[in-house]
């Protein structure tokens, strides 16, 4: 086991694990660690604790100190230089003409780099604006092209639900989401009332997947046969998976009537769950094949 602590760089971001040696240090402290990227200042978001060997990424890295009253001083300074730095750059985006949309800008606790994140269709030459970027911030320049659900992370906003965006507020990385799951889940297959702000499917599909599967697992399917507990066999009209309700067409004295059970009072040959891995296997191997011909807009991480 190895005492770590974690920290957030950004709102939402990952969570680093770093050492933090002897170091009195709670949630919601602001620490000074040593990154890939150089020196960095970030939240802890993770209080002190051990964690196995296996979940740590060697080297793990200490913690250089407790981010002091001058340190928080420059941290709210670079804020500012990142504002202007940002403008400095659409200034010279539009002077060479490049069609990129520029996003966010970010300076290194210690202004050894500045980064600018980027969304564009395709690749961009942007060599001639790095060099006018350095010449003006004498500095390293990193320029880091995103896709639009990074965009979208970064920028925030509200979602069709109403509330902050998860990608935005709590969740730290995306996960692979597919048309499949909202078929499971019974939604609407229109792309404009599964797709999130940024186009792609909305990451809180996700959220109920498991629920939804092991409920539809106990379920007959729309048009199976059925035997009611009057001894009737019928057939299931439609299902409501959230109350395990089924509704059933049985023939009563040579009229068909809908009647309503609970899942638990009918008898039907359940759905077997090593063929639903079967079929879920083989969709994902489908959709990846797909995919790697250009052609799959089923799998939308």
């Amino acid at each position: 086991m190895i005492k770590v602590i974690g920290v957030r760089f950004r709102t939402a971001g990952k969570v680093y694990f770093f050492d933090p040696l002897s170091f009195t240090i709670e949630v919601g402290d602001h620490v000074i660690v040593e990154t890939a990227r150089g020196v960095e200042y970030g939240t802890v978001v993770i209080g002190p604790r051990e964690v196995e060997d296996e979940k740590v990424i060697q080297p793990l890295k200490e913690v250089i100190r407790v981010a002091t009253p001058v340190d928080d001083e420059i941290e709210s300074k670079n804020k500012e230089k990142e504002k202007d730095a940002f403008q400095i750059c659409l200034k010279k985006i539009k002077k060479h003409d490049l069609d990129m949309k520029l996003i966010d800008t970010e300076y290194t606790f210690d202004n050894n780099k500045v980064l600018f994140y980027f969304t564009a269709d395709g690749r961009i030459d942007f060599r001639e604006l790095v060099k006018d970027l350095a010449a003006v911030f004498k500095t390293r320049i990193e320029l880091r092209q995103i896709g639009v659900r990074d965009e979208t992370k970064i920028l925030g906003g509200i979602g069709i639900c109403g509330r902050p965006l998860c990608c935005h507020t709590y969740l730290s990385e995306f996960v692979p989401v597919s048309i499949k799951m909202a078929k499971e889940q019974n939604l609407s297959l229109n792309p404009t009332k599964i797709s999130g702000v940024c186009g792609r499917l909305m990451c809180c599909l996700k959220n109920e997947e498991e629920t939804y599967e092991e409920l539809n697992s106990r379920l007959p399917g729309l048009g199976d046969t059925v035997t009611t507990p009057e001894g009737y066999k019928g057939e299931v009209q439609s299902v409501s998976v959230l109350r395990q309700l089924v509704k059933v067409i049985v023939d009563i004295n040579d009229e068909k009537e809908i009647r309503e059970y609970k899942v638990g009072e009918i008898n039907f040959k359940p759905k077997r769950r090593k063929e639903r891995i079967k079929i879920d296997k083989e969709l994902k191997e489908l959709e990846a094949l797909e995919k790697q011909e250009g052609k799959s807009k089923l799998d939308d991480n």
